[in-house]
């Protein structure tokens, strides 16, 4: 069976570029996100992560560096074994720092499930997910390690959410070295 690690996303950002006058913003710019299934066309879920993506995005992108522009970032599901949203984060924020944008702070995604007896599960997987209390996913910025997006499905008490977040807090530091040494090893070669 698959496992967490085998869910992948590949991220294509297209910008800053000229903005369609109808999504033209006077004073930044228009940030967009596509989110693409394996298979099929966009729903719901689709639509409701893609906000979730674009308002993580725009926390951190500095758009006011080019007004009047469009900011496109497609993302398509290659395979999906858990930890879905996390894992489109983490594609997100490794494409912003590719196209080389201005930004205030990376972030980076973090699942984590609730199992019905409280045990808390670090990404994932497909079958955890289904078999959970709740799910819950962070987006952590790199700065202090603080929340930019938080987002549920279940129920879990407040102490539970806080637990959560200090174990999704405690696993950005793995992800952050990793953005770390991909970016390094990245432009090092010459």
């Amino acid at each position: 069976s698959p496992s967490p690690g085998d869910t992948s996303v590949l991220a294509g950002l297209y910008g800053p570029a000229e903005a369609k006058i109808s999504k033209e913003l006077p004073d930044r710019a228009a940030m967009e996100v596509l989110l693409r299934p394996k298979v099929g066309l966009p729903g719901v879920v689709e639509r409701s992560r893609e906000q979730l993506l674009r308002q993580t995005c725009e926390a951190v992108v500095l758009g006011v560096l080019h007004p009047r522009t469009a900011i496109t970032l497609v993302l398509q599901v290659l395979s999906d074994a858990g930890s879905l949203l996390s894992c489109c984060l983490n594609a997100a924020c490794m494409a912003l720092l590719d196209a080389g944008l201005p930004l205030t702070a990376v972030f980076c995604g973090v699942t984590c499930a609730l199992d019905p007896d409280g045990t808390i599960l670090l990404d994932p997987s497909t079958q955890q997910e289904q078999e959970a209390r709740a799910i819950l996913t962070f987006a952590i910025g790199s700065g202090e390690r603080k929340v930019l997006m938080a987002t549920t499905k279940g129920s879990c008490s407040v102490e539970e959410m806080q637990q959560c977040l200090a174990a999704a807090q405690r696993a950005s530091n793995t992800i952050f070295q990793f953005y770390r040494d991909s970016v390094h090893r990245r432009y090092s070669k010459s």
